[in-house]
């Protein structure tokens, strides 16, 4: 049985070890979204393409932003006896990380499928993305049925 701190620990573990999977992704989104406005393409865009193409710069900042933060709040406030606030702030993080990076992507793909087909309906896909990200990330999660974790000993409850 673990105690408080072990279980502090080895949430703030699995906790790290998520944002070591997700940020690789953020950043080359990020990579590309800043490469892409000095490509000659980039003058193709229309008004609403820039803005929606500026959008999504901003909020792939914002999710490298909000995905980076709890590793830089646990080297800040290391051994001061913090992680329980630490853990809950650093998962509000991550998911408000994960909205902006999900519309991120949508922005990106919209304006990607405007780009390549105008004025059709290929520029829904990133919308459509994001509804995909919201249903997968956030609303299958909700479905699951609390105390169907099979105990450590691999017995079920009450037998």
């Amino acid at each position: 049985m673990e105690d408080e701190n072990e279980r502090l620990n080895r949430e703030f573990d699995q906790l790290l070890g998520g944002l070591r999977v997700a940020l690789p992704g953020v950043q080359v989104l990020l990579a590309f979204l800043l490469t892409m406005a000095f490509s000659a393409r980039a003058d193709e865009l229309d008004h609403d393409g820039r803005v929606v193409y500026l959008l999504s710069v901003v909020l792939a900042s914002l999710a490298t932003v909000a995905l980076i933060a709890p590793t830089f709040h646990h080297r800040v406030r290391f051994r001061e006896g913090t992680k329980e606030q630490m853990i809950h702030t650093a998962n509000v993080l991550v998911l408000a990380g994960a909205v902006c990076l999900a519309t991120a992507i949508g922005c990106a793909l919209y304006v990607v499928g405007d780009t390549l087909y105008a004025d059709s309906p290929a520029r829904w896909l990133g919308p459509g993305v994001v509804v995909v990200a919201g249903l997968t990330w956030f609303a299958l999660p909700l479905t699951y049925r609390s105390g169907q974790t099979p105990r450590p000993s691999g017995r079920r409850p009450g037998s």
